[in-house]
């Protein structure tokens, strides 16, 4: 204890001395990283022209985005996600590109225009398709729905509501932001014109009239191993085509091996064991529903099904069963199932009826009390028992315009039922043809009061109420673990370039690639959502084996195979093969000309090498495919060359699989009439078909002339 206090009496001040220093340090090195984003820029998703875009309004953009894709009904799973992403980065970029431009030309949204496009007569089509806006009953757009939450009619108390005036502030905001760009396309759209003579010189083309006799000497006859190709001539043939191999954005690409995890006969047994331990208790159960919902991977869904209607394999085994019995387990779709028969009954397929609503509650918002509705409930059947027409009693009193245009008249089939109001549903498919009945709804879309009248009922048959509990076949975590150290493994041994080919080809391991990956791209071809795996590769060394990637159902070792910088193209392994045979192609084509340029006729030409002289008869000057020769634009370009005249030899001619010698046996300008309105029609067609491609084009064009840098790191 003495040499403890000795410590501490001695070195007290110093220790405190050290530990306020390293404080210090710590702070300073935060410090550092801020100044240090204070004067690089700090943290950015990509620079447009020098103009960034923050990672805030990037993580913005895409939450607004996944929000209104989930509330229209549609899941959002890896690859869906990912191209929210690229969606949102492409529209941002193009709204930085624009943005300068939209100021000057003085582009903007009004007042009225906005109101008009939301509210007006014709709203914007993502207006009328905006599922609060949809009549519970119907699916159709119901303007009513829309005012109340452009009036502020909501319950804001309600967490319910106030989310969804979130979801429509930020389906305005996406429809005004469209309408700005529709506008900047629509200037150049405009200005899309296709000139009368152009529509003049194709008619004129298309009745000018042409026949040749030809020689055609294809490649086949000239021997792969007799030509020569080399790196330069490679390379040379890619400075040549500049265009066609130039690459606008920097490119990755990998070599891939993945793992996948596939469930085991384990995996198998304990789903079945699980299933099986399930199924007494499932036979015994009164509460169907909720015993479902607790153990199945699906919820119950309240549905009556016929021979007609129930898709699996197994119908008619299920649909024989007694109530109240149990079929499985059983495969399918993925999944083991178990299913129990709840309820048979004779329900007809479809039901045609009429329908009076007086609402209490929209979308838990209050309408008219209780006993208003019951009063103005009875005003409806006092109007119907004095002889008021239907339709006339629809029009006055009922609160759904979606049945207002066909006097309150709904045709539902049973496969409609679970999506109906239940009780509206009950009534509508249990009850007979001429029965009347007020019935009373409350749900989240809606509370009221239904006046019903049964019209028809078609096809009644048996039908069956099924419950299903599904136990998807999924990996368990030992075979997950299992398959993960062996992906670690690999990676971990087979640190080099060398080292991860060679264990590839002695596991014998089927070696993947994925080419040309941008940085700011999201999906890798073959891999799937990868933004992990593009961050590695625009940071990693060519050659470098990267860790394990764990994807969806599986994993993943990669090796960076080649960096491509914003250029020409590099000639490399992927390539290669494809620009050798053009080369070739083209050597080949310039032997066999050499070959046969001092014949004076095609009829020499074709006694020299072998090949029949050939006729084509009757095509015309707008067309580049010939019969029986194919698409050979050159050939179709050279007989109505204007020097190119009768009974002479034209130079070699390269085709698509051979070269051509031809000789011109007539042409023929037939008569033209200018005014004809086919050609008019023509007009119109090519300037829509241009006018309709501006918007994709322009967004492209516009990129590709900008100065877009991304950051790899923030892409997400």
């Amino acid at each position: 204890m003495a040499v403890i206090q000795k410590i501490r009496d001695k070195y007290a001040k110093l220790a405190g001395f050290v530990i306020a220093l390293s404080l210090v340090g710590f702070l300073l090195m935060d410090a550092g990283d801020n100044l240090r984003s204070m004067f690089t820029g700090g943290d950015y998703i990509a620079k447009v022209n020098g103009d960034k875009i923050e990672p805030k309004e990037y993580a913005e953009r895409i939450e607004e985005y996944q929000s209104l894709y989930e509330l229209m009904g549609n899941k959002i799973d890896d690859n869906t996600r990912a191209q929210i992403h690229d969606q949102v980065l492409k529209e941002i970029i193009y709204e930085k590109l624009i943005e300068d431009q939209l100021e000057d030309l003085g582009i903007t949204i009004t007042k009225e225009e906005e109101k008009e496009m939301i509210t007006g007569a014709n709203p914007d089509p993502l207006v009328t398709s905006f599922p609060y806006f949809k009549n519970p009953e119907t699916g159709e757009y119901d303007p009513q729905m829309l005012m109340m939450f452009e009036g502020n009619k909501l319950d804001l108390t309600n967490p319910q509501a106030q989310q969804a005036l979130e979801h429509w502030q930020n389906m305005k905001n996406y429809i005004k932001r469209n309408r700005l760009v529709q506008k900047y396309n629509s200037l150049f759209a405009g200005a899309i014109f296709t000139p009368k003579f152009i529509v003049d010189r194709i008619a004129k083309d298309q009745n000018y009239m042409g026949s040749i006799k030809y020689v055609k000497i294809p490649f086949t006859t000239v021997n792969d191993a007799d030509v020569k190709i080399t790196d330069a001539d490679l390379k040379a043939y890619m400075e040549k085509h500049a265009a066609q191999y130039r690459m606008e954005d920097p490119t990755r690409s990998i070599e891939y091996v993945a793992f996948d995890i596939t469930p085991s006969a384990q995996d198998t047994a304990q789903s079945l064991t699980a299933l099986n331990q399930l199924k007494d208790d499932f036979a015994a159960t009164s509460d169907v529903e909720s015993f479902v919902n607790r153990n199945s991977d699906e919820p119950f869904t309240n549905a009556f099904v016929t021979k007609s209607s129930f898709m699996s394999a197994f119908a008619d085994s299920i649909l024989n069963m007694p109530v109240g019995t149990v079929y499985g387990p059983y495969f399918e779709n993925g999944s083991y199932k178990l299913t129990k028969v709840v309820e048979r009954q004779a329900l007809p397929d479809s039901v045609k009826l009429r329908h009076v609503l007086v609402k209490t509650e929209d979308r838990r918002s209050p309408m008219r009390s209780d006993s208003a509705a019951n009063s103005k409930m009875d005003s409806v059947k006092l109007a119907l028992a004095s002889g008021t027409p239907f339709n006339e009693v629809v029009e006055r009193f009922s609160d759904d315009p979606g049945s207002k245009a066909t006097a309150g008249e709904y045709t539902f089939t049973l496969q409609q039922r679970p999506q109906i109001s239940k009780e509206f549903a009950d009534f509508a498919f249990e009850g007979k043809p001429g029965e009347k009945k007020v019935v009373k709804v409350d749900n989240d879309a809606y509370a009221g009061y239904h006046y019903i009248e049964i019209l028809d009922q078609q096809n009644v048959q048996t039908a069956s109420k099924l419950a299903t509990i599904s136990k998807s076949l999924f990996a368990g975590e030992e075979t997950d673990q299992a398959v993960y150290a062996k992906a670690n493994e690999f990676a971990g041994r087979n640190t080099t370039a060398a080292a991860f080919d060679e264990a590839v080809k002695k596991q014998n391991l089927n070696k993947l690639q994925a080419q040309n990956v941008k940085v700011n791209d999201f999906v890798i071809p073959g891999v799937g959502s990868s933004r992990d795996i593009i961050r590695w590769m625009y940071e990693a060394e060519q050659g470098e084996v990267s860790p394990v990637f764990s994807l969806d159902g599986r994993y993943v070792v990669a090796k960076l195979s080649s960096i491509q910088d914003e250029g020409l193209m590099q000639l490399d392994a992927s390539n290669r093969p494809a620009i050798e045979s053009l080369v070739r192609t083209e050597k080949k084509a310039e032997m066999i000309a050499s070959k046969y340029k001092n014949n004076q006729s095609v009829d020499a030409i074709s006694q020299a090498s072998a090949q029949p002289v050939q006729n084509a008869d009757s095509f015309n000057a707008a067309s580049n495919f010939i019969a029986n020769l194919g698409f050979e634009p050159k050939v179709v370009g050279y007989t109505f060359f204007d020097g190119f005249k009768p009974n002479t030899t034209s130079p070699a001619i390269k085709g698509q699989d051979g070269v051509f010698f031809i000789s011109l046996k007539s042409r023929q300008q037939n008569p033209v009439t200018f005014q004809d309105p086919m050609q008019q029609q023509q007009q119109m067609m090519q300037q829509q078909q241009m006018k309709a491609s501006i918007s994709s084009m322009l967004p492209e064009v516009m990129r590709r002339n900008a100065e877009i840098k991304y950051d790899a790191k923030n892409l997400y």
